[in-house]
């Protein structure tokens, strides 16, 4: 799969991502990290990339765009912040949601109030 990783997550989860076998960028790598998130999206558009990202802004994004693409992962609150953490969070339920984001969805990890995670997936365009 490929991947481009946004500024709010570090550039280890690409580096990661590459070693399990998938083709990740992280926006620093293109001169991106401080682009505007439609530059983001725009980018992953046309290179066919996931974005993974921490930032809540790209749902709302993805509710403007209309479009059933660019994919988006999301680590959202209590989900761990170290990237360690976060590529065997992704790693471990990639083939899951695979799928769903091929198709074109948003897939946000987060943990609920009892530190049980939760993975909730939402297929676009978002209407």
């Amino acid at each position: 799969m490929k991947f481009l990783v946004d500024n709010a997550l570090s550039p280890i989860i690409a580096e990661e991502l590459r070693k399990a076998g998938h083709d990740a960028v992280h926006v620093r790598d293109y001169g991106l990290q401080a682009a505007k998130d439609e530059e983001i999206f725009r980018v992953a558009l046309q290179e066919g990339r996931i974005i993974l990202s921490a930032d809540t802004d790209f749902g709302t994004l993805l509710a403007r765009w209309q479009m059933n693409h660019p994919s988006v992962i999301l680590f959202r609150k209590g989900v761990e912040r170290r990237p360690d953490l976060q590529i065997q969070l992704l790693l471990d339920h990639l083939a899951q949601i695979e799928a769903d984001l091929m198709a074109g969805s948003i897939v946000v990890f987060e943990r609920d109030q009892f530190g049980s995670l939760r993975k909730r997936v939402r297929h676009l365009p978002i209407r």
